[in-house]
């Protein structure tokens, strides 16, 4: 199944509280829930003023109806196409 990276733009994303976080995650999977299994929240990484979360869906339509429903921004959405890390350059060998 495709993977997107969806950045958002949220001013202030750095400073929210633990609070705010939690409200946001629970908001996220609420909506998650009702949308069904074929879309699926991995990991999200906060900046000053963005977050950029990583999902797992059939399609970017899917991703922009969960950013609607849950009143999330999504500024760009980009389906990830491979992942690279240090172990890459040990294929080489």
């Amino acid at each position: 199944m495709p993977k997107y990276v969806i950045e958002r733009e949220l001013p202030g994303a750095g400073n929210l509280s633990e609070q705010d976080f939690q409200s946001i995650a629970q908001k996220s999977c609420d909506v998650l829930r009702q949308m069904g299994p074929d879309i699926q929240w991995q990991e999200s990484f906060v900046t000053s003023d963005k977050i950029y979360c990583v999902y797992i869906a059939p399609n970017e339509q899917m991703i922009r109806d969960h950013a609607e429903m849950g009143g999330f921004p999504a500024n760009s959405i980009a389906a990830i196409k491979r992942t690279i890390d240090p172990t890459t350059e040990e294929a080489r060998m």
